[in-house]
């Protein structure tokens, strides 16, 4: 039987821990692609960095030699060629292949162009023997009348670049707005397998023209300043600088899709199928800015190609490890099984009957706070019940008794002024007797308390003032809202040991009182002064019930009780309930019937 229980534990530990060796497989491997993609990502934009400012140096090449133009306007070709060399092209800028300048002519001026340029002509200078072409008749003619290096391009010396109409229409726009015009023709000379020649030109204009307007730049217009390069070596040279054995790139115009470039293609295969993402390569897709026409440059890499032989085959190491440590793991779990399935069930009946017994304690908490409010409400109903009965029975007798004596005070006033003097004293002995009837009366429930609670708390905060002399404002909504007895009575008895506790402990010499009723049903009091506050710890003194009586009042009903306070700074209380359907009048009743009412 124990057998039959260890095998089916044996092949469930098995097969957790080729599940953790797998997952810590899957896990590392992500991990590992993750940062070799990573790594990718970096290098790609690091490329597309590096030919971006290529392109720009090769722009800053071109505006360089504008500048030249401007500068020295009687250019000749020993002149453009000492420029030129001083570039030293094949050493800093080597996917330059040509710089050139084509002449603006007009039919009218075209003898005069042709003799002007062929008395510059001098032995040896590698020049051919100068012609327009192709020859015919053109409205505009831009012939090339400088380029180097021409032992080159000797072919091209002559050759007029508005016989093409692209080209042509190319210039016209770099004239009229004077930037660099791309027109994205491929250079015939410069063009083969992975060969791609492009060109980029820039206006040159007479200096000291103004040039804000097409009409002025066209007055001003003299040439056209341009530069022939290979792709291949412009993008080839930024490989060749980074580490990126093995990665394939590809550049295309964004408009055309002409491919520009691409480092798998070769003679015999001029365009090779591309790296689609089948998820075996890194792949990414990068834009490059060629004076304002889009590049698109696309780099594929095998993934094994970015890995190296630890990230082959630390994957594996992981899945053995996780397998192993799985194993021991399960080992160790199946040996305490028993013990924790026992020490659970303990748990479980152990949190079973504390859970019963806060249950337990809950409900006499419950009990208790419903026996106490109980009572409370017992207590103020039977001081109701005395405070009336001494009012109607006690307080009617005395004021009959004071009725009487003060007839008797009247007829004896003349005819027995002893007897007179004896019923006088009675008279403050019964008037005594009677305030102090209303003290206890008042102690024991306000009649005032039947007028609304805004009568009481008028009538006790004038109270409070006329007994300590302390400074007390009292803010209300100067609205009369009729609650439920034991609503007002609760509040009222809040507000009376609040002032009591003021009275006896803040040491203030100001109090505000805040009633308010809002829009939605609260009921809110605020009671604070600017006393020398509470120490940390007051509330839980032994023998303290006054702070513990309001929060248990408030609590009874359901509302809500803070409590502010800071030695040196005073202490706030507030309080509120919830009404569930109290009724407002516009009006509060005047003090004179308040007072006439105690």
């Amino acid at each position: 039987m124990r057998k039959a229980v260890r095998e089916p534990a044996l092949w469930a530990g098995l097969g957790i821990s080729a599940a953790v060796g797998l997952l810590f497989y899957v896990a590392t491997a992500k991990s590992i692609e993750s940062d070799s993609r990573e790594r990718f990502g970096n290098l790609t934009r690091t490329a597309q960095f590096a030919i971006n400012a290529r392109i720009k140096n090769y722009t800053d090449v071109l505006r360089g030699g504008v500048s030249t133009f401007n500068t020295n306007p009687d250019f000749t070709r020993e002149r453009f060629r000492h420029y030129v060399a001083g570039l030293d092209l094949d050493r800093h800028f080597p996917g330059i292949a040509t710089i050139n300048y084509g002449q603006h002519v007009a039919p009218s001026e075209m003898a005069q162009f042709l003799a002007e340029v062929k008395a510059q002509a001098r032995p040896g200078d590698g020049y051919p023997d100068y012609q327009v072409n192709p020859p015919g008749p053109r409205s505009s003619y831009t012939p090339l009348v400088y380029i180097e290096p021409v032992e080159r391009w000797p072919a091209k010396v002559g050759y007029d670049l508005e016989s093409k109409p692209a080209v042509a229409k190319a210039l016209a726009e770099s004239r009229d707005t004077g930037a660099i015009s791309t027109s994205g023709q491929p250079l015939d000379v410069l063009t083969g397998p992975n060969r791609m020649g492009l060109g980029m030109r820039l206006p040159i204009y007479r200096p000291g023209m103004p040039l804000e307007t097409v009409a002025q730049r066209r007055a001003a217009y003299v040439g056209t300043l341009g530069m022939g390069f290979s792709v291949e070596k412009l993008v080839q040279g930024v490989l060749d600088e980074l580490p990126m054995q093995g990665t394939r790139v590809i550049v295309a115009d964004a408009g055309s899709g002409t491919t520009l470039f691409d480092s798998a293609a070769s003679p015999n295969n001029p365009s090779p199928q591309r790296s689609f993402n089948d998820g075996h390569h890194f792949i990414n897709q990068l834009p490059l800015d060629f004076n304002g026409r889009q590049w698109n440059a696309h780099f594929s890499i095998a993934k094994n190609g970015q890995y190296s032989g630890f990230d082959e085959w630390f994957p594996w190491l992981a899945a053995g490890a996780g397998f192993l440590v799985a194993a021991l793991l399960y080992a160790l779990y199946h040996a305490l099984a028993s013990s924790r399935m026992r020490a659970i069930h303990l748990a479980r009946e152990m949190t079973r009957e504390l859970r019963e017994s806060q249950h337990e304690l809950q409900l006499s908490h419950e009990h208790l706070r419903r026996l106490a409010a109980h009572a409370d409400q017992i207590k103020e109903e039977e001081r109701k019940r005395i405070a009336r009965e001494i009012h109607d029975d006690l307080g009617q007798n005395l004021l009959a008794l004071r009725i009487d004596a003060e007839l008797l005070a009247n007829r004896t006033s003349h005819s027995a002024p002893r007897l007179h003097e004896r019923v006088a004293g009675t008279l403050l002995q019964i008037d005594t007797i009677i305030r102090s009837v209303r003290q206890i009366i008042n102690d024991l429930r306000p009649n005032v308390l039947d007028l609304g609670l805004n009568a009481a708390v008028d009538w006790l905060v004038a109270d409070f003032k006329r007994r300590t002399g302390i400074q007390c404002e009292l803010l209300e909504t100067h609205r009369e809202f009729k609650l439920e007895d034991h609503y007002a009575t609760a509040f009222f008895r809040i507000l009376q040991e609040s002032l009591h506790n003021i009275t006896r402990h803040a040491k203030a010499s100001y109090v505000r009182v805040d009633l308010r009723l809002t829009e939605d049903g609260v009921l809110a009091m605020t009671v604070a002064d600017n006393g020398q506050g509470m120490r940390p710890g007051t509330r839980d003194k032994p023998q303290s019930f006054g702070l513990v009586g309001i929060e248990e009042r408030i609590r009874i009903l359901g509302g809500n009780f803070a409590i502010h306070s800071s030695p040196g700074l005073g202490t706030t209380i507030a309080v509120s309930v919830r009404i569930a359907s109290p009724r407002v009048s516009q009006t509060v009743k005047p003090m004179e019937e308040i007072a006439a009412t105690i």
